[in-house]
């Protein structure tokens, strides 16, 4: 009889014949694994071909672990709460008490500091600590300044929420307003220093990542809120003094804008990184630019400090464009309500 076994076979069994005898054979030797056997049916038999298989449902994760799921106050709450960041986290512009007057708090924290509300709302299960350090930059946050060590470095597992504010001194903020409060009025001092600010925004657009993914690792369960930065000026109307025009006001507004999109934009990758990896943290942005609105700069009650000038030495006080006691009380309300809040998607923590 010539012709191959399969056209043997073929002939005397037919094309379905052939094909349960292959699959047959595939069984038998493993390579064809159970689970493909309805497929084949419905290849073979011509049965069960109308019911399309379905992929199977996602776990539920409350199911899987077989507890339940933190509330988010919960998740920010049951371990330790460290407060770091840069001046705004320090407290700087706040009414100063006897302790804060003392030469070793190099680092200017207030007793007015928006940390010492926030440590008050909540019960946290291993206590609070307050590391801001003012002129504190994305550098300083990893490697430390003014004689103490690494920010980052105190956080650790048991941290279970991370405040901070961060960014503005990267960007040479300071530096930015002398430039427009010392000019000539007739000067372009002040708007001229856009592409400088350009270059400065660029370099934290790629540091400002690195120091939120070192916290979530040394803190993997923690949530780490970032604040972003007030405007200083009234958008309807400006303020007089402080040799600003109200166009150089509107402008410097405009760069705080810019400002909190990018930490916006960084937080919310390094969040989204978090949950496609289904860990158990958080990163969390405040939009902070419109929280004195109605008290900013020149306002009957300002939130945040003009400029005010050490006429000894010649120089701006640090209080200058930093918020006052009030404003700090803003911003803890701000803070708070986000951990109440929380991040807006499941945290995967559960008890």
């Amino acid at each position: 009889m010539s012709g191959s076994w399969p056209e043997r076979i073929k002939d005397r069994l037919g094309e379905r014949g052939l094909a349960l005898a292959i699959l047959a054979g595939l069984l038998v030797l493993g390579v064809v694994p159970l689970v493909a056997l309805p497929a084949a049916r419905c290849h073979v038999f011509g049965d069960g071909c109308t019911a399309k298989l379905q992929p199977p449902k996602p776990a539920d994760p409350v199911a899987a672990h077989g507890s339940k799921a933190l509330t988010p106050a919960e998740a920010a709450t049951h371990g330790s709460y460290v407060a770091l960041g840069d001046s705004y986290s320090a407290g700087v512009g706040a009414n100063l008490s006897p302790a804060d007057l003392n030469p070793l708090n190099r680092c200017h924290r207030s007793g007015k500091a928006y940390y010492y509300d926030v440590a008050k709302a909540f019960k946290f299960g291993k206590g609070t600590s307050f590391w801001a350090c003012s002129g504190a930059t994305t550098g300083n946050l990893e490697n430390g300044q003014s004689g103490e060590p690494s920010q980052i470095g105190r956080v650790d597992q048991n941290t279970s929420l991370v405040t901070l504010s961060i960014g503005g001194n990267d960007v040479g903020f300071a530096r930015v307003l002398a430039n427009c409060v010392i000019k000539l009025p007739w000067s372009n001092k002040c708007e001229g220093q856009g592409g400088e600010i350009a270059d400065r925004m660029a370099k934290l657009r790629q540091s400002l990542p690195d120091v939120l993914q070192k916290i979530n690792e040394r803190a993997p369960a923690a949530r780490v809120i970032v604040l972003g930065y007030p405007r200083g000026f009234s958008e309807a109307s400006g303020s007089n003094g402080d040799n600003l025009s109200v166009h150089d006001q509107q402008w410097l507004n405009g760069r705080a804008r810019d400002l909190n999109e990018l930490i916006r934009q960084v937080a919310s990758e390094a969040d989204r990184r978090i949950a496609a990896t289904e860990g158990q943290g958080s990163v969390e942005f405040i939009d902070a630019y419109s929280a004195f609105a109605g008290h900013e700069v020149g306002s009957p009650v300002p939130y945040i400090n003009g400029l005010s000038v050490d006429l000894g030495a010649l120089k701006s006080e640090a209080r200058s464009f930093h918020p006052t006691d009030a404003g700090y009380q803003a911003l803890a309300k701000l803070f708070i309500d986000q951990v109440n809040k929380g991040p807006g998607r499941q945290l995967n923590q559960f008890r």
